[in-house]
């Protein structure tokens, strides 16, 4: 009805009654179509007669355009830079990458330092490659160093991404010298409380294919860790938090810790940074 009274508005502003418009003859008018005019631009081509690489506007020499799944990128992520007060240590988790969307550098560092020194630490060096829209394959090696015990080499792979219901999960598989083999797995979640406060739930567990008397790791379910995070984020590349941590061992890894009297169990609470840039 408003459409109506608009359109007779219209009409009467130009002089014709809606009688009269009624009785006009509409039959030569024509919609839109067929053929474009010669002279009009070309559909395919790109800004400034522009393409990647073939057809009538290419460029000669170097290519003159690159998507940005082309680009090489590279970020630095510190998970967890936290203290510990408890143990008196701290703890660093940090992940690096350069490369484009489809393969890049990966490095990911974990330790723990205590009394000045690096008491143990894990590095991988690995090469990823996507496998579809949210997860990564990884491939490379993993070098474990121990302030008292013996270092260790690894042969890794593994998966790393988004998983359903927004879990970024991380899941490597490693082979050591003298059939050595391992599992390391991790999950986390990060709940928005508000934009700005957000709890972060994470979990890891580690199980090894044999037992490492040097460096206090048994065969099986070696060790799980659950920890529970607030931090707040003064923007998305800086962002305090307070935390709990609860770690459990299990089997010939709960016999060693006992036997050389270290707790089984423990719970830690901890104040670190999330940064990345």
């Amino acid at each position: 009805m408003a459409q109506f009274v608009g359109l007779t508005v219209v009409l009467a502003a130009l002089g014709h009654s809606p009688a009269v418009w009624a009785q006009m003859d509409h039959g030569n008018m024509q919609m839109q179509g067929g053929s474009a005019p010669d002279d009009a631009r070309d559909p395919h081509a790109y800004s400034d007669g522009y393409t990647l690489a073939e057809g009538p506007y290419a460029q000669s020499g170097p290519r003159q355009l690159k998507l940005a799944d082309e680009h090489a990128f590279w970020s630095v992520l510190g998970d967890r830079l936290e203290y510990n007060e408890g143990s008196d240590s701290t703890v660093f988790d940090l992940q690096g990458w350069y490369g484009t969307t489809y393969d890049r550098f990966v490095v990911k560092l974990e330790g723990d330092i205590a009394d000045g020194r690096l008491e143990e630490s894990q590095t991988d060096l690995l090469w990823g490659h996507a496998l579809n829209a949210y997860f990564d394959t990884q491939l490379g090696v993993r070098l474990d160093q121990y302030d008292e015990g013996r270092n260790r080499q690894w042969l890794a792979i593994g998966v790393q991404g988004l998983a359903p219901y927004w879990f970024e999960l991380d899941a490597t598989a490693y082979l050591g010298d003298g059939g050595r083999t391992a599992l390391a797995i991790e999950a986390e979640y990060e709940l928005l409380l508000t934009q700005k406060l957000i709890l972060q739930p994470r979990a890891d567990l580690t199980l090894y294919g044999k037992d490492d008397p040097d460096n206090g790791l048994g065969s099986g379910l070696s060790d799980i860790t659950i920890g529970l995070r607030m931090r707040y984020e003064f923007s998305r590349q800086f962002a305090p938090y307070l935390g709990v941590e609860w770690s459990d061992a299990y089997g010939d890894t709960a016999d060693y810790r006992q036997a050389a009297g270290q707790d089984v169990n423990d719970t830690q609470f901890t104040v670190g940074l999330r940064f990345w840039f």
